[in-house]
């Protein structure tokens, strides 16, 4: 088996040389798809990723290896159980990328790539350091108890990543019968999203239809276009901030909870719930036309 992390590694020529042809793309049909601040960012972010990850692997392979005996079925390799590895895989993404938006531990974690207010191929490179700390690894554990192979499970995991590459473009405008199976670029820039009717949509990796099945669908509506990054007025191009904020406004939450309880809801309630808890004095310090135009619409819709 191919080791997982190779996957993306090999890929990385692919990935970045139709970053350049985007770039160079939306120059031609003048459009600023791209800041260079932010794509440094993306860039950095993406090397402090695979460096945690490889990291991680250290530690996990061993524990993947150890559960993998308590195995129920023994699932041999062959074109059948790929497809099925897949598939199983791509369900348990759906869940695990659902809870990442709606319980703030994994939040805080997710929410590096959801930070920045551009959308481009290179915002498939904006991923935290700190996944194997929230636990998103803990979502493919039920396919090694099943019988699958640890390094299956990551090579569909890996593939499965690098699939999305793809949908991060505002490049590409429909696919025709495919929106209807696949995750598309238009239904990965509804999820990247802020305006209201977007938020917590489309949660696909692969098959759309986990979000048609489960309720949480929105196609892109041409009468509102898409508006990216976050619903708060948060402001950084350096890697280590954006890695990090959220993972300290949450601790600052955790401080000020007034019992266990209180403390327990502070990492497993919606993100939503403590942004409204939160005050951001940085705001004053920006003008105005730097706020966040998601920010601007929810005070717009609190003063009606």
């Amino acid at each position: 088996m191919i080791p997982v992390e190779w996957i993306l590694l090999a890929l990385s020529p692919v990935f970045l040389g139709l970053v350049a042809f985007e770039w160079w793309y939306g120059l031609r049909l003048r459009r600023h798809w791209y800041r260079w601040r932010d794509t440094l960012a993306n860039a950095v972010l993406a090397l402090m990723h695979q460096a945690g990850e490889l990291l991680a692997l250290l530690v996990l392979m061993p524990f993947y290896w150890w559960l993998h005996q308590y195995r129920l079925f023994e699932i041999p390799l062959n074109g059948y159980t790929l497809v099925l590895a897949f598939v199983l895989q791509d369900f348990l993404y759906y869940w695990f990328h659902r809870a990442s938006h709606h319980i703030r531990w994994f939040w805080a974690s997710h929410i590096v790539h959801h930070s920045s207010r551009e959308l481009n191929l290179s915002t498939a490179f904006r991923q935290s350091l700190m996944y194997p700390v929230s636990g998103m690894w803990l979502f493919w554990l039920p396919m090694m108890l099943l019988g699958f192979s640890p390094w299956l499970v990551l090579a569909v995991v890996s593939l499965n990543l690098a699939f999305q590459f793809f949908v991060h473009t505002q490049a590409i405008q429909h696919l025709g019968w495919l929106e209807w199976v696949l995750n598309t670029p238009s239904h990965h820039r509804v999820h990247h999203a802020c305006n209201a009717k977007y938020i917590d949509k489309n949660f696909a990796g692969v098959l759309i239809v986990w979000d048609r099945l489960f309720g949480t669908f929105q196609p892109e509506d041409q009468t509102e276009p898409c508006r990216y990054g976050i619903t708060t007025n948060f402001q950084s191009n350096n890697p280590l901030v954006i890695t990090f904020d959220e993972w300290r406004l949450m601790w600052l939450d955790w401080q000020q909870a007034p019992d266990w309880r209180s403390r327990w809801a502070v990492l497993s309630g919606a993100p939503a719930k403590a942004e409204a808890l939160l005050t951001v004095p940085a705001e004053k310090e920006l003008q105005p036309a730097e706020t966040s135009e998601c920010m601007d619409e929810k005070k717009e819709k609190s003063l009606t």
